[in-house]
């Protein structure tokens, strides 16, 4: 060999194409999931049936393990809604049960916790993300998988092809019948809930209220401004008949149970009660998938609200799901199809566990009467604090999101690209 000859350079591996991705939802679960494949350089495309995409519903609260990936995302949560401090738990006679402080979480997870109205927080996913990418008044029917990838066809006759597809269609989910997951089961609780704008309901806004009683709960939890998210729990069957005067009827079972309660009562109108109740549900968890299609979100786990955890654990799908299909545009071994179904299952599998976890707590019954429920006052309030802190933090992915965090942070920063998020 030639003393001074320099060995020329293998030629460069072509770039992965990225992968064509439909996600048949656009709510809040769907929309993070598009923002967060977008910015990893991904063809996505985002279904809902709804003629708009206007987010109904009360608030929801945001703890530090969706915040976290909020801020992965590239969303500002600035000023949006309520930061919140702590939470005081009561009974329906005033004894206090414990006050979790919410500062000493956030200082060991490292991000907020804030109730935000829900139209406010899809807003903010929204900011920034291609209008184009989104196509309303598309009812998803079936999917179909083919030599390739899937097919999504819709009711108007019409069809999309992709590589994989995603179902964020919520409680309901088509998606969810395809793959044969079992149906939502009913865990014989409702909420009548919503928003009120009422100054002052509260002494300190950053402090939220649950009081617990026998037959039933209550919470009032500041979400930004004069907003307040308001919930009463109740027993609810299959033959439930809504009364013709349903706050008559929440007045008569919730009334003095604290003062901040009664002003709520008193400035509710039947109207306000006209969405609910809502029923809760709880989803076996589904086993192991099949094929490029997956589900996501309340599609894959709805839980009842107790924990206000059902948001977050749909951030957390996202953020696990965006590395799983990370390493398949990082692979040159192995065919597109089978590097997506290895990468699917690997998603469902590291979720499958945290999620049950959290669903089984979700699903656990706190009304109980007050001799039973005063045992808990026992029990310190820095231990409180720490067994939630410590359930939040083993049931988060902790360490995948601090990596996923450092490296998105040692990413040079790049002009948005077309479709309107940075890559």
């Amino acid at each position: 060999m030639p003393g001074n000859q320099v060995l020329a350079k293998p030629p460069a591996a072509p770039k992965a194409a990225p992968l064509r991705i439909l996600v048949i939802g656009a709510g809040v679960s769907g929309i993070s999931a598009a923002r967060g494949l977008l910015r990893d350089g991904h063809d996505v495309t985002v279904f809902d049936q709804r003629s708009d995409l206007q987010a109904g519903g009360g608030a929801v609260t945001i703890w530090s393990n969706g915040a976290t990936v909020l801020g992965q995302l590239g969303v500002d949560m600035d000023a949006a809604g309520q930061q919140l401090s702590s939470v005081r738990v009561l009974t329906s006679k005033g004894h206090v049960l414990a006050i979790l402080d919410v500062a000493a979480m956030v200082n060991r997870l490292g991000a907020p916790v804030r109730m935000v109205p829900r139209r406010v927080l899809l807003e903010r996913l929204l900011e920034g993300f291609p209008t184009d990418r989104i196509r309303c008044g598309c009812r998803a029917v079936g999917v179909v998988s083919r030599p390739g990838g899937v097919r999504v066809e819709f009711d108007d006759g019409s069809s999309a092809d992709g590589d994989l597809a995603i179902g964020a269609d919520g409680l309901h989910s088509m998606v969810r019948d395809v793959v044969g997951a079992p149906a939502a089961q009913t865990t014989g609780w409702c909420s009548w809930q919503g928003l009120v704008r009422l100054p002052d309901v509260v002494d300190d806004r950053r402090v939220a209220q649950v009081i617990i009683g026998e037959g039933g709960n209550t919470g009032l939890w500041p979400a930004g401004d004069c907003d307040v998210q308001w919930w009463f729990d109740l027993p609810w069957s299959h033959d439930f008949v809504r009364p013709h005067r349903p706050i008559e009827v929440i007045r008569s079972h919730f009334g003095g149970w604290s003062d901040p309660v009664d002003r709520v009562l008193a400035a509710l109108t039947d109207d306000d009660l006209a969405p609910s109740p809502f029923p809760h549900f709880r989803h076996p968890i589904p086993g192991k998938g099949q094929g490029a299609l997956t589900l996501l979100g309340d599609a894959a786990h709805t839980m009842p609200p107790t924990l206000a955890q059902g948001t977050n654990q749909a951030l957390l799908d996202t953020m696990v799901l965006c590395r799983a299909l990370s390493g398949v545009r990082n692979r040159s071994s192995g065919s597109k199809s089978d590097q997506l179904s290895r990468a699917l299952r690997w998603y469902e599998k590291i979720r499958r566990r945290r999620v049950r976890a959290v669903s089984r707590v979700a699903s656990l019954r706190v009304c109980h009467g007050e001799a039973v429920l005063r045992p808990a006052a026992l029990i310190s309030d820095r231990l409180h604090t720490w067994a939630l802190t410590m359930f939040l933090d083993l049931t988060s992915h902790r360490r995948m999101s601090a990596k996923i965090s450092r490296g998105l942070a040692a990413t040079p920063a790049t002009p948005r690209s077309s479709s309107g998020l940075a890559r």
